[in-house]
């Protein structure tokens, strides 16, 4: 009605002659203003949407539930968009994991009688959690704001990188409080703080630690924290009512008169009064020590200038989203820009402003360059770790390889980390995919990384045999499932990670690992049954496990959070030989499109936690499938995967808080998306070459971190056209179905044509095919 309203409006003012020149369109958003950090935040995604600097140390947002831990799935980030009621703001966060852990250091604004507990959210103010007003909330990069209803306070959150700031507008008249919990985290439990402290300095700054035995076993949580009016009071308590023995008193008798409390249920209530105008509140984080947090505190600016953090934190973002100029319908390009700030959250700054920083032996180290963390490898190796190489500058990608090498330095393992923060291994998930995102780095000229103590790191992480079956690997060819669950997975993806190996060896020129680890790159076809068709695991003796069921998904089963119809198809290095192996071209994409167009009646995955965004046996939600759909290009049938790429954009994203089909899984979800929306994808990382799909965007132009550009311009592209109809790159027809790294680097412009029927032709000849170890 309000459309048509307005053209009614429109013609009537030009048929009296009043207009009589068309107003220009307004222009599109800003890629800052396009970003809504909402997606994600309900459904699967597990997105938060609090304040964050690009991969900032502090991620500063809204916790509405810490559930114990076997019921926190749907609460990994914090945040659930359709809950009631928030509890109040702590400084770290995920980014769209499927297991979880932090919450730390979590703050509420108080207006009235302090409650120490959290309260029912289903009992207004039965404890400290707000109702708020939804319509209330504000989201951007590096801001968030909300009215909380119960106490009637507005709150606003900004962060740096190492700084989070709060803003709270109190009721006039109204005493106002902030209360500190530093019992509870996300994915909680009883127990689950081995120790911590809050301490009052004289000039009123507020320090703590805490030590957790979460997903991290050991993580340590430094905090520093002042205010910006002056404290007329305060109250710190240990909850904890079981404690055995309890030493001999400290000095003070009441919860008012302590400079310092330690325990395990640690509380803190400060008192300001009746102020005017805002409270505001600094707080910065440390892996190290206390006197680290309080330097962190104060590298960021002096005083309390939330405006000027907020600008800063805006400025930072639009700069790191200015990487990408898109051009796109609206919905598809608020997708995109949220898909890319999603990308670049993580791995976020870990080392202190002095080079200090937490190593997996818990010992303090120095370094010389900013040390990164959260490095959730089984996932991000895919196409979040690529999508960096193309839009950060080499600086920040020699950090997070070098952090990568630093860690294993100092492991008490000797191996390069799997899956960690707070420079803590956590063991989750398989593989050793630090080497992938090493070696694709190095490969494509990155500058700033050691080739050589790369290497060392790598080949240490592949022939550690204690690791995950690796000893059998070695001596076998295969990962034996009656010594190792997951085995089958195991074997495959073990294989790839020593095909990157073998290219990092060959490129320094070191023949003797690269032999090595060439042989062990087809480690692959040792799991793969031929009678079958699919990817199998083996029992020591040779023979495959029985009975067999390729939909089956168990926890440590044969498989890794997927079946044989996903891992059927990891064999990026070498996709010719698993395409000859199926069979060839033909049978390859039969396969294809069987496990695509499975029937999935009578099928039940609700016990697997991370099964989501199903398209028969393809599971996008996630990342064993990611690759799948590019595959028929490795068949002949570039167009099938185009056909296919729409069906999986049209149903597993939109622009809206369950936007994501899955967990975001610190970014790769939303790189997938970004790839995939520029018409390719790394399907081999390390290859040096993307798989051409087909684009979703009118154009779009990389800003490369070199000076250069590389735009993507397509002709034709609407709903009804699916098909590549011609590539060209620079003006030239392309037809090849890949792209290289150093053709992108090299700036110009890959132009398509997009139609409603398929170009059978385009790409279907094995000379055009993409990289593949055996060749075609």
């Amino acid at each position: 009605m309000r459309h048509l309203g307005l053209v009614a409006v429109t013609a009537a003012l030009t048929l009296s002659g009043c207009a009589t020149a068309q107003e220009a369109p307004p222009p599109p958003p800003t890629p800052y203003d396009a970003v809504d950090p909402f997606i994600g935040t309900a459904g699967k995604g597990h997105t938060f949407p609090g304040a964050v600097a690009p991969f900032g140390m502090v991620q500063l947002s809204p916790d509405t539930d810490f559930r114990p831990f076997r019921q926190s799935y749907d609460w990994a980030a914090g945040y659930r968009y359709d809950d009631p009621t928030i509890l109040g703001f702590s400084h770290t966060h995920f980014s769209g994991t499927g297991h979880s852990d932090l919450g730390d250091v979590l703050i509420t604004p108080v207006s009235g009688e302090v409650r120490w507990d959290a309260g029912d959210p289903a009992q207004p103010n039965s404890g400290y959690r707000s109702r708020y007003n939804k319509a209330s909330e504000v989201a951007e990069p590096g801001y968030y704001a909300v009215s909380l209803t119960d106490s009637g306070v507005r709150a606003e959150l900004t962060a740096g990188i190492r700084v989070g700031l709060h803003r709270y507008s109190f009721p006039r008249s109204a005493p106002a409080r902030i209360l500190l919990d530093f019992r509870p985290s996300i994915y909680d439990y009883p127990g689950k703080v081995l120790w911590s402290r809050i301490r009052v300095h004289p000039d009123g700054t507020v320090t703590g630690f805490r030590e957790t035995r979460g997903w991290a076993p050991g993580r340590q949580l430094y905090f520093a924290m002042r205010f910006s009016k002056p404290l007329v009071g305060y109250q710190l308590q240990d909850r904890d009512a079981e404690i055995p023995y309890r030493g001999f008193r400290q000095p003070g008798r009441t919860l008012d008169d302590r400079a310092q409390v330690q325990g395990r249920q640690l509380e803190a209530a400060f008192d300001f009064g009746s102020i005017a105008g805002p409270l505001l509140v600094k707080v910065a984080v440390s892996s190290v020590d206390e006197a680290g947090a309080i330097r962190n505190l104060e590298s960021e600016g002096e005083g309390f200038d939330f405006d000027g953090v907020r600008a800063s934190s805006r400025i930072a973002w639009s700069d790191a989203l200015a990487a990408v100029d898109i051009t796109a319908p609206e919905e598809m390009r608020t997708s995109l820009y949220t898909a890319l700030y999603h990308s670049l959250i993580a791995p976020s700054v870990h080392g202190d402003v002095d080079g200090r920083w937490r190593g997996p032996d818990n010992a303090v180290h120095q370094s010389d360059f900013t040390v990164h963390s959260t490095f959730s490898l089984w996932d991000t190796f895919r196409a979040q770790h690529p999508l960096l190489t193309l839009v950060q500058p080499d600086s920040r990608n020699a950090d997070m390889i070098n952090s990568l090498i630093a860690a294993r330095e100092v492991s008490p393992y000797g191996i390069l980390p799997v899956w960690s923060f707070a420079g803590q291994e956590t063991w989750t998930m398989i593989g050793y995919h630090a080497v992938p995102v090493i070696a694709d780095a190095y490969l494509k000229g990155i500058q700033g990384i050691d080739g050589e103590a790369a290497l060392n790191a790598m080949t240490a992480s592949a022939t550690y045999r204690p690791y995950g079956g690796l000893g059998d690997y070695m001596d076998l060819g295969w990962v034996p499932i009656d010594r190792e669950p997951e085995a089958a997975s195991k074997t495959v993806e073990y294989a790839y990670d020593d095909w990157t190996i073998a290219r990092m060896a060959e490129r320094l020129g070191r023949r003797d690992v690269q032999a090595v680890f060439d042989r062990r790159a087809g480690n692959w076809r040792n799991t793969f049954d031929r009678e079958t068709g699919f990817v199998r695991a083996r029992l020591a003796d040779g023979s495959f496990r029985t009975p067999f069921d390729p939909t089956a998904i168990n926890y440590g089963s044969d498989y890794t959070e997927g079946n044989a119809w996903q891992y059927s198809w990891f064999v990026p290095q070498d996709m010719a030989a698993l395409v000859t192996a199926l069979g060839g071209d033909e049978a390859a994409v039969t396969r294809l499109d069987a496990m695509f167009d499975h029937d999935n009646t009578g099928l039940d995955y609700s016990h697997a936690e991370d099964i989501a965004g199903l398209i028969g046996q393809y599971i996008h939600g996630n990342e064993p499938s990611h690759h799948s759909a590019y595959a028929y290009v490795f068949a002949g049938a570039p167009w099938r995967t185009q056909a296919r790429l729409k069906q999986i954009m049209d149903t597993q994203y939109h622009p809206g808080p369950a936007g994501l089909a899955g967990n975001d899984d610190v970014g790769q979800m939303s790189a997938w998306l970004m790839f995939t929306a520029l018409g390719f994808y790394p399907v081999t990382p390390g290859s040096g070459q993307y798989v051409i799909g087909r684009p979703f965007v009118e154009r779009a132009v990389l800003n490369l971190p070199n000076g250069k550009t590389f735009t993507i311009s397509t002709e034709g592209l609407a709903d009804e056209n699916l098909y590549v109809q011609s590539v060209s790159l620079n003006g030239r027809p392309l037809g090849r179905t890949w792209i290289g790294h150093d053709e992108i680097q090299a700036g110009g412009e890959l132009h398509f044509v997009i139609g409603t029927e398929p170009n059978l032709m385009w790409g279907s000849t094995a000379a055009e095919r993409p990289y593949a170890m055996s060749g075609y």
